[in-house]
């Protein structure tokens, strides 16, 4: 579907260790994309979604959007990890003008945090829609439950994301969830949308998983795991630097002498991710014991870690494929190399996923 211009929205995914846009022009043609670039951020820069640094992740977006010529500063970007609680609770079926009154009264049983410290926001899922009909029209099934998906992020975290964008000159637009928004790039992507499927996304330092079925979100997790790991342990048992490490670990450093301890690290790594991921899954499965994940599909920066993809898809017995964004994009070839896309891919997920986004939406 179209969106005009002046709504449509840039997508910036400010992860830990880098920054990734996207535009896409949302025309005539479908979604065509127009620009796509990443930039690197400074170790500690960023810590689980918390921004520590604020002036040099705004000089990097800042530079980003100068090096790929970007006029539109009007973006969507995400938050996760710790700060962020996404959670699926039943309600009675209610009138949809009491559902917020509701959610304000019960939220406090479901998150960990002090009430008056975060901001709310909840989407009622399709299953819940037909009872809150019945509620509206008065009906017997008033008593029924209803799925409600509520959100809840630290309100400190918030005003630090729309701080720093607007010290880059950014107008903040849409602030979402990294596992939605993920979901959103699945959606366009893939072939067969419907279906259950699991979203698994590895970045530098947080796993998500996003559970699916038919377009609705059954169970999210974020966990303190990613590559970030693999560089710490190289850095302590090799005593080198952070670069040195980040070199190492993607193939580029010389380590013939210590070959055995890299592979330990690495296999340790991946055995704690994989673990972690089928922990979820079988969460998912007994809680869901009619529903049969068929596919996982991974992103994220860190998931093409040696032996991750493979290990995974041995332990839990369902085929594991990378999740590929812009296979449903127009690209123009000129323009965009798509060898570079290909490899790019799994990192631009949540990126692409806020460009489909726009001003306007709730």
């Amino acid at each position: 579907m179209a969106i005009p211009k002046k709504n449509q929205l840039v997508g910036l995914d400010i992860g830990s260790h880098s920054i990734k846009l996207v535009e896409i022009d949302h025309g005539k043609q479908g979604r065509v994309l127009k620009n796509f670039g990443q930039i690197g951020l400074p170790p500690d820069a960023i810590v689980e979604g918390s921004i520590k640094e604020m002036e040099p992740v705004s000089s990097a977006i800042t530079s980003l959007f100068k090096n790929l010529k970007v006029k539109n500063k009007n973006v969507a970007t995400s938050i996760s990890g710790y700060s962020v609680i996404v959670k699926k609770i039943a309600l009675g079926a209610s009138k949809e003008s009491e559902i917020e009154a509701i959610i304000q009264e019960e939220a406090e049983q479901y998150i960990p945090f002090d009430i008056s410290e975060v901001n709310l926001d909840f989407d009622t899922l399709s299953a819940g829609a037909e009872a809150t009909r019945a509620a509206e029209e008065g009906g017997q099934e008033r008593a029924e439950q209803m799925e409600v998906m509520l959100v809840a992020a630290k309100k400190d975290i918030i005003n630090d994301y729309d701080n720093l964008l607007q010290l880059a000159g950014l107008s903040p637009g849409v602030l979402d969830v990294d596992a939605f928004a993920i979901q959103n790039a699945f959606e366009i992507s893939a072939e067969e949308p419907e279906g259950c499927y699991a979203l698994v996304n590895v970045g530098a330092d947080e796993l998500g998983i996003n559970a699916i079925k038919d377009g609705v979100s059954l169970f999210t997790r974020d966990s303190s795991f990613g590559g970030s790991q693999i560089t710490e342990g190289i850095m302590s048992d090799f005593s080198v630097s952070f670069e040195e490490a980040e070199q190492i670990k993607l193939g580029g450093g010389k380590v013939d002498k210590q070959k055995g301890r890299l592979e330990e690290i690495f296999t340790s790594v991946v055995s704690e991710w994989t673990m972690e991921i089928k922990r979820a899954l079988d969460f998912v499965a007994s809680t869901y014991p009619d529903e049969t994940i068929e596919k996982i599909l991974i992103s994220g920066g860190s998931c093409r870690i040696p032996g991750l993809q493979k290990y995974l898809q041995l332990e839990t017995g369902i085929p594991v494929v990378e999740l590929n964004p812009f296979s449903n994009l127009v690209v123009d070839e000129k323009r965009f190399d798509p060898r570079y896309l290909r490899y790019m891919a799994p990192q631009a997920a949540v990126a692409v996923g806020l460009a489909l986004r726009s001003i306007g939406d709730k």
